[in-house]
């Protein structure tokens, strides 16, 4: 999944010479945390609300109303944003842009082509919005994890009875994070399951699998399963 398919493409910008009031109601206005500050086409810095906060913060608590606007319509754009900003290509992945994001501490970046040029701005949000979409969770469904050999045909072992149950299956993830040697995590959305059979699912589950936990996001229902006995509840 690439930046260029979840990237925001309509971007609201702002250029060096305006005022901090200009960047505050362009934030306001259109519900964003961050612009990027443009000067003749080329992107030379990053003004977001954070920035705003820290420039006014020292000065908001003396001032009356008249005073604080006047402060803001008086700094300029240029003498609060961050320069040099960092920037993805529209082709790097979700994954290395999330990378970039927390290596950074930034809530969002501008998206330049090979030619410098901006095409986009990918945030936390559109970076949530992949992972929703990657994960299926959208569509609902049962979301079931497990623990399994590292071995070749696991993952077809357990996909295969659900499938046999009729379910269809939107999403297979896998991770070696908090796993003993020689095994992994497998995640498993499945769609369009027959609740009435589910019981006899899960048994022909165990049995092929250890089984970490279901989460039934359709009917709001979490089984976690301990040495293979499964306690369930509602949230």
């Amino acid at each position: 999944m690439l930046v260029k398919h979840f990237m925001t493409k309509h971007v609201f910008t702002v250029e060096p010479e305006e005022s901090m009031q200009r960047a505050l109601n362009l934030l306001k206005e259109h519900k964003v945390n961050m612009l990027p500050v443009v000067q003749e086409g080329n992107v030379v810095g990053i003004v977001s609300d954070r920035d705003l906060k820290r420039a006014s913060a020292s000065d908001a608590t003396v001032l009356d109303a008249h005073e604080l606007r006047y402060l803001l319509n008086k700094i300029k754009i240029k003498d609060i944003m961050s320069k040099n900003p960092v920037t993805v290509p529209p082709d790097y992945t979700i994954e290395e842009t999330a990378e970039v994001l927390m290596t950074h501490h930034i809530s969002g970046a501008p998206v330049l082509d090979e030619q410098g040029r901006m095409v986009g701005v990918i945030t936390r949000n559109d970076l949530f919005k992949a992972l929703i979409a990657l994960s299926g969770l959208g569509k609902k469904g049962i979301l079931f994890a497990f623990q399994v050999e590292d071995r070749p045909g696991t993952i077809k072992e357990i996909s295969d009875v659900i499938r046999q149950y009729g379910a269809r299956i939107g999403s297979i993830m896998t991770s070696y994070d908090r796993v003993r040697e020689g095994w992994r995590n497998v995640f498993i959305r499945a769609y369009d399951i027959d609740r009435s059979r589910m019981d006899q699912m899960l048994q022909d589950l165990q049995r092929q699998a250890q089984m970490l936990y279901l989460v039934d996001h359709k009917e709001n229902v979490r089984r976690i399963f301990s040495e293979g006995a499964p306690a369930s509840f509602q949230v």
